[in-house]
């Protein structure tokens, strides 16, 4: 049995006219600010800075940055000269073979379905709060999971169909309200960066390095969670107009503007208040609050809801265009792989996914599991990296509309800061990955290898 199948790079191309063409470099610049500002700026900045690195969680941001960035290098050169709806899955097929390909896009799977329930699960404990403020209380057992004490978290699963009827109308409906969202919440982040400018003192920054420089490695690899929404832009491919150009620049304007703004907040944060404060739910809000700033607090409690929104759809967007390249490829049922003719969308991927994401979010209390969205992502961005070195080798002729700048140096940089990242996450993720991967082999070769149409030809 030969594990090592490739297919060509002409035939993901002889794929991509299904989905229609709508979006442009600003749109997906949009689309990558909406997915990486979220739950990294207003939840994990605080509690990654109070339990792990303190005031010097600003240069955890950076080495995750860094990291991101050498990974969203490697993403556009390979989404410009491979392309399709798969992301790094499809990059892995044309690269390392069909065998590599499933277990990333497996990992990818669980990578977007616990991101998009998590997220979830924190946008319905904002709403909870923000009902609150208008006195409307809705019952305890609607907002609690049965493990809880519940029945259901109800807006964690009504937030999933709202998107999911959004995402099936097409991407363009869902990229203007992403712009719409994007705009509120950087004029929160706006708000809370005035405010909270005014009100910086020096002495919250002592002691700058609490937990040494191991407690910064381990805020970066807690705050990379931050990150993992700009490679949802490599799977809108076959979506974008000229994609060889908009692509790239979606890609890497994405991870700049918002890693600057992680930094400015991640300093901000942690000069208002101390640091040891910031292990709450809300800790952008609750700094303000402390800073005696209710009316800033309150906006930036909404900006949290927006924000959370916008990391949803997008990573919502990015799982159904990933199962879409996976089930092409005859390697999960290709009853799924139809395209709405009216809507250019692929409507029973988008509600399955949606089904299966919702019953998560209202009825199971995901808790410490959301950490293998981290580990999910790093080895996808560990394979895309090498996969840039290893394609460089084996096609050195191949078109590349945009070029990795001095490779091999970056790809191997992004290789090097992704495994690190990676060998700073718990024991128990590790083995929660590698039960989920094993999982997956077993799928592959009593399913998929069967099934696929790389194989049958």
């Amino acid at each position: 049995m030969n594990l090592f199948r490739k297919k060509s790079i002409a035939s993901i191309a002889s794929q991509q006219e299904t989905l229609r063409r709508c979006l442009t470099a600003f749109d997906l610049t949009l689309l990558g600010i909406g997915a990486i500002i979220g739950a990294g700026v207003f939840v994990l900045t605080g509690i990654a800075a109070a339990t792990k690195a303190g005031p010097a969680i600003s240069f955890s941001y950076v080495i995750a940055g860094f990291a991101s960035m050498f990974a969203a290098l490697a993403y556009a050169e390979l989404a410009t000269s491979i392309g399709g709806c798969g992301s790094a899955y499809n990059y892995s097929y044309v690269v390392f073979g069909e065998l590599i390909a499933w277990i990333i896009g497996w990992d990818l799977i669980l990578e977007y379905t616990l991101s998009v329930s998590t997220v979830a699960i924190g946008w319905s404990g904002y709403v909870k709060d923000a009902l609150l403020t208008l006195n409307i209380h809705l019952p305890d057992h609607l907002l609690k999971n049965p493990f809880d004490g519940g029945i259901i978290d109800l807006p964690a699963f009504l937030i999933i169909f709202v998107l999911a009827i959004l995402l099936c109308l097409g991407v363009k409906h869902s990229a203007r309200f992403n712009a719409v969202i994007v705009f509120i919440k950087l004029l929160t982040i706006a708000v809370f960066i005035a405010v909270a400018s005014q009100h910086v003192k020096i002495s919250h920054w002592s002691p700058f390095f609490p937990f040494g420089w191991h407690g910064v490695m381990q805020g970066a690899a807690l705050v990379f969670f931050a990150y993992i929404g700009f490679d949802a832009l490599s799977t809108a491919a076959e979506e974008t107009i000229n994609p060889q150009r908009n692509l790239p620049i979606g890609i890497i304007a994405s991870v700049i503007i918002c890693t600057t703004i992680y930094i400015a907040v991640a300093a901000l944060l942690t000069g208002i208040v101390s640091y040891t404060t910031l292990n709450v739910k809300s800790p952008v809000a609750e700094a303000l609050l402390q800073i005696g700033s209710p009316i800033a607090s309150g906006i930036v409690a909404a900006g949290a809801i927006a924000g959370l929104t916008t990391v949803m759809l997008v990573m919502y967007y990015g799982l159904t265009r990933i199962f879409l390249a996976i089930t092409r490829d005859g390697l999960l049922p290709n009853v799924f792989a139809d395209v709405n003719a009216q809507t250019h969308t692929p409507i029973k991927i988008i509600l399955t996914s949606g089904i299966l994401i919702a019953l998560i979010a209202g009825l199971i209390p995901i808790g410490s599991v959301a950490e293998l969205v981290n580990i999910g992502t790093l080895s996808a961005f560990t394979l895309v990296c090498a996969g840039v070195i290893v394609l460089r080798k084996r096609q050195p002729i191949l078109t590349r509309p945009f070029r990795l700048p001095w490779s091999p140096l970056i790809p191997l940089l992004g290789v090097i800061f992704c495994v690190y990242l990676m060998a700073n996450l718990a024991i128990v993720t590790w083995i929660g990955f590698i039960l989920w991967t094993t999982l997956g082999l077993i799928i592959y070769f009593t399913y998929s290898n069967k099934r696929s149409l790389l194989n049958n030809q």
